[in-house]
């Protein structure tokens, strides 16, 4: 190579070129007249993990074929190679001599273990820079914070910070050196970036209506931006700069949430750290009831063959598209969890393997939060009807007929209760695997036995938008 200086922009979730401060970093480490060398990993790790689903592996393949296409027309291109990350990094410093790697922070467990890998095995000749611009807020600009309300504060008040960064600007031209090769970049119909930005604007325009229309069960007011945000196809300070709407920017702050916890206590997105004794969802199955250990429980849950319209609906839909609304994923999650009696964590590997979204730790927050259990969670009496759920949020049934069609022509009245139907359910729907009103009692019983005084310190515990219900309401 050339006497040039040389960086390694080394892309992770972060598949973009504007408002990329660790890309933007190697281009500055690199003048004058340097070069860049823009690389993504293919990580066996990742890729080859049971827990990455068929979506979530293809919105990959999209994103990234988008950032070469959006490199090419700068006058580069992104370099592909598969391997350990600790073994491909060193070896393309050496090969291209570069002097400095520059990657963007995460802060689940695994990524921290892979960075420090990384950096031991580059040694001190070759830094790893790691730069803020994946999160809004950075854990250690707040400290910990156990609870999210004194997050949320200390959180709005950095936001006001003049010390945070504001977002840079794309470069207008990456030059890579010629010599330095690349795996196949993948053979699909790019979606990144500039489909990432046409989806902000769209939904900037009708910001306004989020908070009174977020909960429709077919997803249609929400961003559908949180794959994009995952993915780093498009900067969380870029959303801030278009979407203000305060409900809104309320979620970007239980994301920030949730990485916050994942960096201060990594515990918290394990699968087999030990419960609690006064948690109350999950644990060993042989402290349920009888009939909670039927193995065909979960396997009708994940299908979408529970017998409630909408909890069948929302699963149904999330195995054919990777996605399903918020409103959508808290009705399936809480008959899981309170209507099955199951295990919280069954529901977490689930999601985490069907959703286009995953993200570890909001993930692990989430359905800790709906199953009563870590640090910030819903009240333990805090059990969704799924019925009323689906006539609240899909009140005509359009969203439950497109995912159960079996449903079509059941009317209107009847459609998120059809055994109530004057003619009976419709050939071919399944009997409800539980009686709601039954489970719903079944599921008090047992976590006020097990909640003792948990129970008045669990009501007091609020997530983003947890409504405040009395003991046993049934939403």
């Amino acid at each position: 190579m050339s006497g040039a200086p040389i960086a390694i922009a080394w892309f992770r979730r972060d598949l973009r070129l504007d408002d990329n401060q660790a890309l933007a970093s190697a281009l500055a480490a690199a003048t004058p007249a340097g070069q860049v060398v823009p690389l993504f990993v293919r990580d066996p790790a990742i890729l080859a993990s049971w827990r990455v689903g068929r979506h979530r592996a293809e919105r990959l393949d999209a994103a990234v074929a988008a950032l070469d296409l959006e490199l090419r027309a700068r006058g580069g291109r992104l370099v592909v190679r598969t391997g350990r990350p600790d073994d491909v990094l060193p070896a393309l410093a050496r090969e291209t001599g570069a002097r400095e790697v520059h990657a963007s922070r995460d802060c689940t467990p695994y990524a921290r273990r892979r960075d420090r890998a990384v950096a031991a095995a580059l040694g001190p000749g070759v830094p790893l820079c790691l730069h803020a611009g994946t999160l809004l807020v950075e854990p250690e600009a707040i400290g910990e914070r156990r609870i999210f309300a004194p997050f949320h504060r200390a959180w709005l008040e950095a936001l006001g910070s003049s010390a945070l960064l504001g977002p840079v600007r794309a470069p207008g031209r990456v030059v890579v050196p010629a010599s330095v090769s690349s795996e196949p970049i993948p053979a699909v119909a790019p979606r990144g970036e500039a489909a990432a930005l046409d989806t902000m604007a769209a939904f900037a325009e009708r910001a306004d209506r989020y908070a009174r229309e977020r909960d429709a069960l077919d997803g249609r007011t929400g961003s559908r931006l949180s794959a994009d945000l995952h993915l780093g196809t498009i900067s969380p300070r870029r959303v801030l700069e278009a979407v203000s709407e305060p409900s809104f920017v309320r979620q970007l702050a239980w994301r920030d949430w949730a990485a916050h916890r994942a960096w201060f206590d990594p515990a918290s997105l394990g699968r087999t750290d030990p419960i609690r004794a006064d948690d109350l969802a999950g644990g060993d199955p042989g402290d349920l009831p009888a009939q909670t250990r039927d193995p065909a429980l979960p396997a009708a849950w994940a299908e979408g063959r529970t017998g409630y319209p909408a909890v069948d609906a929302a699963m149904r839909q999330l195995a054919e598209t990777g996605w399903i609304s918020n409103r959508a994923r808290m009705i399936a999650a809480s008959f899981l969890v309170k209507d099955l009696l199951l295990d919280w964590r069954l529901g977490l590997d689930w999601f985490e393997r069907a959703l286009v979204d995953a993200d570890v730790a909001s993930n692990a927050l989430n359905w800790r939060w709906v199953a009563g259990v870590g640090p910030d969670a819903s009240p333990w009496f805090r059990i969704m009807n799924p019925v009323l759920q689906g006539e609240r949020f899909d009140p005509h049934g359009l969203w439950v007929r497109r995912w159960v069609p079996e449903l079509r022509n059941v009317p209107d009245a009847f459609v998120h209760r059809p055994w109530d139907a004057p003619a009976g359910p419709p050939h071919g729907h399944r009997p409800r695997i539980v009686e709601h009103a039954q489970a719903r009692a079944r599921a008090l019983a047992a976590f006020r036995s097990s909640a003792g005084v948990r129970s008045s310190r669990a009501g007091m515990r609020q997530g983003p938008d947890a409504d405040r219900q009395g003991p046993g309401v049934d939403q």
